[in-house]
């Protein structure tokens, strides 16, 4: 299991749990749920945001945000 902060642009994952912090339930009400797939398609040049896609929409969060969500990476 990895954290999604740790992803390369391009991979593919699902979405295991969360860090169980005050951003939890803000991941959640954006489509950030437990078994969802995601596809990190852009990453700043710093490093922080990401662009994501997941539920059929694209999401940027900052970095401690995908630092707190745990997935495991699939391999397409």
């Amino acid at each position: 299991m990895k954290r999604l902060s740790e992803l390369n642009i391009g991979d593919r994952a699902t979405i295991s749990s969360f860090e169980k912090d005050e951003i939890f339930i803000k991941l959640m009400e954006m489509g950030c749920v437990p078994g969802e797939m995601i596809r990190v398609d852009q990453i700043a040049p710093l490093g922080d945001p990401i662009s994501i896609s997941v539920s059929g929409y694209s999401l940027s969060l900052r970095l401690n945000e995908a630092n707190s969500i745990f997935v495991e990476n699939i391999n397409i």
